[in-house]
C-alpha cells in the first residue's frame, strides 16, 4: 500500500500542473501562482500518502515583507512536506534541468523561479545577489535549500552561500524552516507514511549586515537549524 500511495501522489503532481498551467499562463511570472501551486501539491499529496505534518511556528513566517527562507533538503518528499509553507510572492530556486520535466518544468519556469546551473559555482553567486533587486524591487520573498542537493535524511550537510548573499543584498530577514529527519517509512498495513514535524524559527535580520559576515551569519543559521532538528 505504501507504494501505491507514493506512487498516486506523484502521478497527482503533473496532473495538478497541467490545470494550473492554463493560470500560470493567465497570469505568467505572478510569484503568488507559486504559493497556489505548492499549497495545491503539497496537501493533495499529504493526502495521498496519508501523511501527518504536524507543524510549530507558523507566526514567525513573515507575511508582510520579503524574506529569504532556508530550508534542510532531505528528499524529493520534501515537496510534500513543506510546498504549502510558501510566504505571499514566494520565488523558489531549482536545477535547470527541472526545465525539462512536462508540465511541472513549465510553471517552474512562468512561476519566475530562479534557475541555477550548480556546476558554475561563481555564476550562480550572481545570479543569487540579482536575485535580491527583485526582493526589494518587486516585494517578493525567496525560498532557498542552502544545501544545495538532498541528504536522504542523513542529517544537515554544509551550506552553500547563494541564499546569505541574496538576503544580506537584500537586506531580508532570513527565516529557517526546519524538518525531522525522515525516511521513506509507512506506518501498518494501510501504508500510511510516517509523521514529518516542522519547526520554523524565528527571523534573523540582515539590515546592516555585509558580505564579510556571510560566514558568520551561515553558521549561526546551520547551528540553530541542527539544533531544531535535533530536537524534532
Amino acid at each position: 500500500m505504501g507504494a501505491l500511495r507514493k506512487l498516486l501522489a506523484w502521478l497527482s503532481v503533473p496532473v495538478i500542473c497541467l490545470f494550473a498551467l492554463a493560470f500560470y499562463l493567465a497570469r505568467p511570472f505572478n510569484p503568488d501562482n507559486n504559493r497556489l501551486l505548492g499549497a495545491a501539491v503539497a496537501r493533495i499529496g499529504r493526502a495521498l500518502l496519508g501523511m501527518d505534518r504536524p507543524l510549530e511556528g507558523r507566526e514567525h513566517m513573515p507575511t508582510d515583507r520579503p524574506t529569504v527562507v532556508i530550508a534542510n533538503h532531505q528528499h524529493n518528499d520534501d515537496l510534500f512536506v513543506m510546498g504549502d509553507l510558501l510566504p505571499p510572492r514566494t520565488v523558489t530556486v531549482g536545477k535547470s534541468s527541472l526545465v525539462w520535466v512536462p508540465f511541472f518544468g513549465q510553471v517552474f519556469w512562468l512561476g519566475g523561479n530562479v534557475i541555477l546551473n550548480r556546476a558554475r559555482s561563481h555564476k550562480a553567486i550572481a545570479v543569487m545577489q540579482a536575485t535580491s533587486e527583485a526582493i526589494s524591487r518587486d516585494h517578493k520573498s525567496l525560498w532557498v535549500f542552502p544545501e544545495g542537493t538532498r541528504s536522504r535524511g542523513r542529517g544537515l550537510q554544509k551550506f552553500k552561500k547563494g541564499a546569505f548573499h541574496a538576503a544580506i543584498a537584500a537586506g531580508a530577514p532570513i527565516t529557517m524552516v526546519c524538518a525531522r529527519q525522515y525516511q521513506d517509512r509507512t506506518l501498518g498495513w494501510t501504508g500510511r507514511r510516517e509523521p514529518v514535524a516542522i519547526r520554523i524559527l524565528p527571523p534573523i535580520e540582515t539590515a546592516g549586515l555585509t558580505t564579510d559576515d556571510i560566514p558568520e551569519l551561515m553558521s549561526r543559521c546551520r547551528q540553530q537549524m541542527a539544533e531544531a532538528i535535533a530536537a524534532l
